[in-house]
């Protein structure tokens, strides 16, 4: 993707001296090695079976409906795809460098992803062949050529071992209330939308009417309802509770008979309930 001369779009600003310039989306087009990485990256998905994607289904095809026309989105997230006896799988890198990261990334530093995912790669042999079949054919060079400067940068941010992490908008982009995406919300918290129990309900309502998220404080079946605040806002008004707790060790927890716990465990508890703890409900 490239950019040019950023055209003004207004100014923000508030009575503590601040201002923040908006600027018009620069005008992108993606670049070679970004083209190449995602046909090769739906090249897999193609082949690979429903229960082996790695989040969630695939798109539904053009229709009615409200993920009508949803399509994979490619994410910059640090992307290994490997083929292994059993198929293709894809592993994260330790960190993954977004488009827009790339003009601060150190090469020496960017190089250490490179040497990783080669690694990687050379655990699982079928990977490079099966690449090359695809079309993606200069795979082997990417990983065995040190990474020096931004030309180097470049190519590994837009190659198939950065910046292929499928995702729907939702899980890409997506802000609450709607669907949580990993550009607004911290993956720690994220990542446990692709592994919850279906009927756990992560991301709430507070009081206050902001978005978080809250995790259980046991088990499944404990009969615990108490939640964890795992993500608030900035701007809420449980932020200063949240940073403390954590700041001394603790957990800001909230009661079972709250909204909140009400909330997550909704689907556990059945309608009616006052209190999220007890036993679950038998459709659970």
């Amino acid at each position: 993707m490239a950019h040019t001369e950023l055209p003004p779009g207004g100014t923000e600003s508030e009575d503590h001296p601040w201002k923040i310039r908006l600027v018009k989306h620069p005008a992108r087009f993606d670049s070679p090695q970004f083209i190449a990485a995602k046909k090769t990256a739906h090249a897999i998905l193609h082949a690979m079976a429903d229960p082996d994607l790695p989040y969630g289904p695939r798109p539904v095809d053009p229709g009615p409906g409200p993920n009508a026309g949803e399509h994979w989105e490619m994410h910059h997230g640090g992307s290994l795809w490997v083929k292994g006896a059993k198929g293709w799988r894809m592993y994260r890198a330790r960190v993954g460098i977004e488009w827009s990261m790339q003009f601060c990334a150190d090469p020496v530093k960017v190089d250490r992803l490179r040497e990783e995912a080669a690694e990687l790669m050379d655990a699982f042999p079928l990977t490079l062949p099966a690449l090359a079949e695809l079309g993606y054919d200069g795979a082997d060079a990417l990983l065995r050529t040190p990474i020096k400067d931004a030309d180097g940068v470049e190519a590994w941010t837009d190659s198939l071992f950065n910046a292929c992490v499928p995702l729907s908008h939702g899980n890409h982009q997506g802000i609450l209330p709607s669907v949580p995406g990993e550009h607004h919300y911290p993956w720690p918290v994220k990542g446990a939308d692709f592994v919850r129990f279906d009927d756990f309900q992560l991301w709430v309502t507070l009081p206050d009417g902001t978005h978080g998220a809250v995790a259980p404080v046991d088990r499944r079946g404990s009969g615990d309802g108490h939640v964890r605040l795992a993500f608030v806002p900035e701007g809420s008004d449980a932020a200063d509770t949240l940073a403390q707790a954590e700041a001394r060790g603790l957990m800001a927890v909230l009661p079972a008979n709250s909204t909140v716990a009400r909330q997550a465990f909704a689907q556990q508890i059945g309608p009616g309930r006052r209190t999220a703890s007890g036993p679950l409900s038998n459709d659970s």
